[in-house]
């Protein structure tokens, strides 16, 4: 008798626990992840979908265990702060950025939801993080830049591709924090390689026609383009008036020598917003973002579109070509 009580509160209970396992599993946790970036959407669709891919690859789905809060400033950086401030307000889980510029507008409101930088240029001078082995805060990630001195390296082998280069104007953005660290870099590898130095600083979309007719006014003949948000978006306006100036230019990304232009030399900003996805699935997990090391950019791909340098009557050295990543015939 005691064994079939027994046996009936057993089965009793069991019936009971199901369907509340049932309703535990319905109302498992759906983190909210921000994304904030200076251009606009349609610009920047494709670094997204590598976020978005890398957190598939971890069991991140959007709708079901992950929704996503996008912000686009649409090219004004003015629009940062408040854009940042509504993320927060949002009361994400996490909040993933790009850019310098968007990071300083995160650091601004808040010091306790985690942040991760998908990409940064020099995020200790910057003043992001304490180190790249040990940030501190609630800002951790990626850098693309980890030391200023690389973009110095992109000078080099616009001199290298174009030796007659003698005045090169390096088209910048002054606002993020660590623009003006760049600028003296450039500066300095002029300097070194015996090339007059021009500044030319854009602070706006609308000021680029400007820009470049400054450029060609006093006599520039190559061009270093700073990695800066404000450029990857419209790119396709920034290598088209180079093109229409005459002039050889190198950047910073991959994305403006498949635009057309002549030369570029860094990293794959879309492979590090990839990379950035597994920071959020630990901060997701318990990790602090302050004991999470920098991971910082290795491999820079040097990339040389073929169709410019004819356009423009360029021979580009052979042993250049041998050295390039991918070259666009």
């Amino acid at each position: 008798m005691m064994n079939r009580r027994r046996f009936l509160r057993t089965v009793s209970a069991t019936l009971l626990t199901v369907p509340l396992a049932a309703e535990a599993q319905t109302t498992a946790k759906v983190y909210r992840i921000g994304f904030i970036l200076t251009a606009t959407e349609n610009e920047t669709s494709y670094l997204f979908k590598a976020l978005e891919e890398g957190l598939r690859e971890l069991g991140y789905v959007d709708g079901r265990n992950v929704v996503f809060e996008r912000r686009f400033a649409e090219g004004m950086q003015e629009r940062l702060p408040a854009l940042a401030a509504e993320l927060v307000q949002l009361k994400v889980d996490v909040l993933v950025t790009g850019s310098n510029p968007v990071i300083a507008a995160v650091k601004q409101v808040t010091e306790t939801i985690p942040v991760v930088m998908a990409v940064s240029r020099d995020p200790v001078g910057a003043g992001f993080i304490a180190n790249l082995a040990r940030p501190g805060g609630n800002i951790t990630g990626l850098a693309n830049d980890p030391a200023p001195e690389i973009i110095g390296k992109n000078l080099a082998l616009l001199k290298e591709a174009v030796p007659r280069v003698s005045r090169v104007a390096f088209l910048w953005n002054p606002v993020p924090p660590g623009a003006g660290t760049s600028k003296n870099v450039v500066e300095r590898a002029a300097r070194n390689l015996g090339v007059t130095f021009q500044s030319v600083e854009v602070r706006g979309r609308t000021e680029f026609e400007g820009a470049f007719a400054a450029m060609v006014r006093e006599g520039a003949n190559g061009v270093v383009v700073a990695t800066d948000p404000m450029f990857v978006g419209p790119r396709s306006q920034v290598v088209l008036l180079v093109a229409k100036s005459r002039l050889p230019a190198v950047y910073g990304l991959r994305e403006f020598a498949e635009a057309g232009g002549l030369m570029s030399y860094g990293p794959s900003i879309a492979h590090q917003f990839r990379r950035a996805a597994t920071y959020v699935d630990k901060i997701l997990k318990g990790a602090k973002p302050g004991d999470l090391p920098i991971e910082q950019a290795t491999k820079f791909e040097l990339v040389i579109n073929m169709k410019t340098a004819k356009a423009l009557g360029l021979t580009i050295p052979r042993s250049l070509l041998l050295r390039a990543d991918q070259v666009i015939e």
